[in-house]
């Protein structure tokens, strides 16, 4: 008798149903895996932007062993773009640009990152959700250029700034996606 409760038990808990068609990189969820570069990333979480001109970027953190990354995927005017990143401090740029935006408002039209050169292309300002939440986060974000990688400075609040290197990447390099457990 104490082994029929616990199977009806068992039994009343609902199974997410799984579906072959998932396994595309558009419907990552965290704990998914998926291979790039021959690495193999976890999706440690599920974030979203929103744009104040419109539009919206999902963005999973995919973490490799000690790294972390950023896979994004915005779409503008049907055009679907992705891009890998990482997240370092404003600080790896050369001069004070965290200090030129807080006296101007906006950063010099060119920085340089380990001796490149970018230079500015557009400014957004949006909101950023973690992970599900509905609470967003409102950030001042400027793109910036170098030749097939890019830059983002972003601002949160009066002084908090971080920026984001990387390049774009197509949705075929990405292989082997399977489900959490």
């Amino acid at each position: 008798m104490v082994f029929d409760f616990f199977k009806k038990k068992k039994e009343a808990l609902p199974k997410e149903e799984f579906r072959i068609e998932d396994l595309v990189l558009s419907k990552l969820k965290k704990g998914f895996m998926v291979d790039y570069d021959m690495k193999t990333y976890s999706v440690a979480a599920c974030n979203r932007y929103q744009w104040n001109e419109g539009g919206v970027t999902n963005e999973w953190e995919l973490k490799s062993g000690g790294e972390s990354w950023f896979l994004e995927r915005s779409q503008e005017d049907g055009d679907v773009e992705w891009s890998f990143c990482r997240k370092m401090p404003i600080s790896e740029l050369e001069g004070d640009i965290a200090g030129e935006i807080e006296r101007n408002e906006d950063p010099p039209e060119k920085v340089v990152f380990q001796g490149q050169q970018f230079e500015f292309e557009e400014d957004d300002i949006g909101e950023f959700f973690r992970d599900g939440s509905t609470e967003g986060l409102s950030f001042v974000s400027w793109d910036y250029e170098c030749e097939e990688q890019f830059l983002t400075i972003e601002q949160w609040g009066e002084t908090k700034f971080d920026m984001q290197v990387g390049f774009k990447v197509e949705e075929f390099q990405f292989s082997n996606i399977l489900p959490g457990e």
